[in-house]
């Protein structure tokens, strides 16, 4: 039998291309590792794996079974590179692949290969659409709030919250032209069916869940007996749209009933900066903190690798995701897969990962209220909380099942390469 040949287009560096050229490995977009982990093992599948970055010539080496392909561009991913469009068409004349997967449409290098070779069969993995979070941006901030604070470091960076939703803006303008070009797409919530449909109603859509990161799917699982009690646990904080501005409003109300509680967020510290290099946005969480007087309840946890992550989630009492907007985070379906308790913001895709009331919660993102409530409720029942993570699981090992989703992606990459 021949083998399929994919290419795959990535944004992030995988470890691999990382210690190549010797650079700290990346803990972002995990999840594509562990999908490549699995489909590497096929005897039906060649894999090839290329990104953009900032090298002189083209870079191709062999690790692991994939093949590496690094192509040289002198740009922000965020720009258009119209010298990426020779680079691409002598690598697609090298490799003649069957079948080409771009993993996400933030970026523009996968357009300039879509502009250079328009006769190749693609398939985009709809990860989030910027084009529509941009809509939700701001996350409920009020223009007054966000004027009071932007910092000396936005001005000089010409980086306020107004500009970041203004990047959003224009890398959503290369989002929709990806989708216009393409004749597959592979989903896996409501949202972002309607929305691909919506930009191409033309577009053929490819159902198939997320493969999480690999430590994910080994025990443990998450135990009453073994948390930290009274703790809850965001993966990200450094932007509005991740919402922890809503999820401080909701923390002062529980501690007015639980004053140990201790919010607990992965990733980097953005109150440690100086005054000359904090963020506006990290402005209006340090406020925020003074005004509830939280500092003893508000812990930065720092950038977490993929072990200290599951560790941080088995640790945890809760999980919330309090996001403005979300595709289905896998940030979520990690928490699910591993049984810990988890509340939601119903936005975007939420509802096809959560069963309200079965095996999360979900609210509105404009209650912080509703927010504190659900929290408070689950603090105060351990039968509860079991009941939940019991059902997390089986929600979880189901949705991302891994045998399920690499046959999954075998037979989208099957149907597409023979039409």
């Amino acid at each position: 039998m021949q083998k399929i040949k994919v290419l795959w287009v990535i944004n992030e560096l995988f470890p691999e291309v990382a210690e190549f050229l010797k650079l700290e490995k990346s803990y972002v977009g995990g999840w594509v590792n562990g999908l490549a982990n699995n489909i590497k093992t096929r005897d039906s599948i060649q894999l090839h794996i290329a990104t953009a970055y900032q090298v002189e010539s083209i870079k191709q080496f062999h690790a692991n079974k994939i093949s590496f392909h690094l192509l040289p561009s002198m740009k922000s991913n965020q720009d258009y590179d119209e010298g990426l469009e020779k680079e691409w068409q002598t690598l697609i004349t090298e490799l003649k692949p069957d079948v080409i997967h771009i993993h996400g449409t933030e970026y523009a290098h996968g357009l300039a290969l879509m502009n250079s070779c328009p006769e190749q069969k693609y398939v985009i993995s709809i990860q989030g659409l910027v084009s529509v979070y941009v809509k939700y941006y701001l996350a409920n901030l009020p223009f007054s709030t966000i004027l009071k604070n932007i910092s000396f470091r936005d001005i000089v960076r010409f980086d306020t919250i107004w500009q970041g939703k203004s990047n959003y803006k224009k890398r959503g303008k290369f989002e929709m032209q990806y989708l216009s070009k393409t004749k597959n797409v592979m989903g896996r919530t409501d949202w972002d069916y309607a929305h691909a449909k919506k930009i191409n109603h033309n577009i053929k859509y490819h159902f198939c869940n997320e493969t999480l990161r690999n430590s994910f799917y080994t025990p443990p699982k998450w135990d009453f007996n073994l948390i930290k009690q009274n703790s809850i646990f965001l993966s990200q904080s450094s932007y509005p749209i991740k919402g922890l501005h809503q999820m401080l409003e909701a923390l002062s109300i529980v501690k007015n009933y639980n004053s140990k509680v201790i919010l607990n967020i992965a990733g980097e510290n953005i109150l440690a900066r100086s005054n000359y290099k904090i963020t506006g946005f990290a402005k209006i969480i340090k406020e925020l903190i003074t005004k509830y007087d939280l500092k003893e309840n508000v812990n930065f946890l720092g950038i977490l690798n993929e072990h200290q992550m599951k560790d941080q989630y088995l640790k945890s009492h809760i999980f919330v995701c309090p996001s403005s907007i979300e595709n289905s985070p896998n940030s979520l379906g990690e928490a699910q897969i591993l049984g810990v308790p988890s509340i939601a913001s119903y936005v975007g895709g939420n509802h096809n990962l959560v069963n309200s009331g079965h095996d999360g919660f979900l609210y509105r993102f404009e209650e912080p209220v509703i927010l504190a409530q659900l929290i408070i409720k689950l603090f105060n029942n351990r039968k509860l909380c079991e009941r939940i993570s019991a059902n997390a699981i089986v929600s979880g090992e189901l949705r991302h099942n891994r045998e399920i989703n690499v046959n999954r992606n075998l037979e989208i990459y099957n149907d597409i390469s023979t039409t």
